[in-house]
């Protein structure tokens, strides 16, 4: 089993960007945890970021070649972008959406995500913990799809 985890724009900044709200850890140290968890879970993961949203909707049409599941984090790519949604929902496999911050207690306009009607399911608010409760739920969920079943 492999499980692709993407990050959208700005997320390259984590650990200089915002750090009261995103916290203090770069996305390097947060994959390197993801990769001793993954190695004690006995899942393959691959990592891709992009500030582009045409790399993005690349990445998630051709995940299905190689994963079984993607742990997305879209940036603020959440609350518009109708293209990333579209990609999401024209693969057929599990998509986890996880955010750092709590995204229904921000702003407005963080609040709603037009990714989440199509994803498997949403992590929001747990910091860097919440990439770690995603790739368990990724993992659970591909073996439920690989099974033909339903968590």
């Amino acid at each position: 089993m492999k499980i692709l985890i993407m990050n959208g724009p700005n997320l390259n900044l984590l650990g200089k960007r915002e750090p009261g709200v995103y916290g203090t850890g770069s996305l390097a140290e947060i994959n390197a945890s993801l990769q001793q968890l993954a190695q004690t879970l006995g899942v393959g993961i691959g990592f891709m970021q992009s500030n582009h949203e045409g790399a993005l909707i690349d990445g998630l049409h051709s995940a299905g070649d190689e994963y079984d599941a993607v742990i997305f984090n879209p940036g603020a790519l959440t609350h518009y972008s109708y293209a990333l949604r579209d990609a999401v929902a024209a693969i057929d496999i599990p998509v986890v959406e996880v955010h750092i911050s709590n995204i229904h207690a921000r702003e407005e306009f963080r609040r709603l995500s037009v990714i989440a009607p199509v994803a498997a399911g949403q992590i929001s608010g747990f910091g860097v913990l919440g990439y770690q409760l995603a790739l368990q739920a990724a993992m659970e969920l591909a073996r439920a799809h690989k099974a033909g079943k339903s968590l």
